[in-house]
């Protein structure tokens, strides 16, 4: 069976990576027997449209060109914002005969025969209504933590002086920096640096290698 991995993070910088999701997900696929053609990686955040997110459109696009059978997932709040995008996402993969599985839900959109029970549609738009409400409080507990922050007189952003440079970055990551520009794939550099692949896609990108 044909997969491809799709994972997803809501941090732009190195804080977060797609590292666990896909390592989890390929040892998935290795128990299941599955080939796993293409890895899927974005980084966005959770509260933008799916319209907005081109990593998911092109994971979507590959599957209906390369004939994937099945689409590995995290979880449900991968794939969308909200209950009606996760749940177009999921009618647009059924109308293509392309399976879905969450691994966090143990959950698998098509039977056997390729079918989709009445259930896993209740299901699907429970479990997406759920991380849409969670996704809400969580964003409603941070700008209260930061208006009260504000109110008692604290500053948000990096302190003055903190960030760093590009001869900081070129000092720290010097090996990195050596492989990549030797040709080595960024994740086969980060792991023989001990980076996270996030980080060595920054660097690559930030010195135009």
């Amino acid at each position: 069976m044909r997969a491809i991995i799709y994972a997803r993070v809501s941090s732009t910088t190195d804080r977060q990576d797609t590292e666990r999701q896909v390592s989890d997900l390929t040892d998935y696929a290795s128990a299941m027997k599955y080939e796993v053609c293409k890895i899927f990686e974005e980084h966005i955040s959770g509260a933008k449209k799916n319209e907005e997110r081109p990593t998911l459109q092109n994971a979507l696009e590959y599957c209906k060109e390369e004939k994937i059978d099945i689409v590995l997932t995290s979880e449900i709040s991968r794939l969308g914002r909200n209950a009606l995008e996760v749940l177009a996402v999921v009618k647009e993969l059924q109308d293509n005969g392309i399976n879905l599985f969450l691994q966090k839900e143990q959950f698998t959109l098509l039977d056997t025969k390729g079918k989709i029970s009445p259930f896993a549609t209740i299901f699907l738009a429970t479990l997406s209504a759920c991380a849409e409400m969670e996704r809400e409080n969580i964003q409603y507990r941070l700008n209260s933590g930061r208006k009260r922050y504000i109110e008692k007189g604290g500053k948000l952003g990096r302190p003055s002086g903190t960030a760093e440079t590009k001869e900081k970055l070129a000092e720290k990551y010097k090996q990195l920096i050596k492989e990549l520009k030797k040709g080595t794939p960024y994740r086969k550099a980060a792991k023989l640096c001990d980076v996270s692949e996030s980080t060595a896609k920054r660097i690559k990108k930030t010195f135009g290698i």
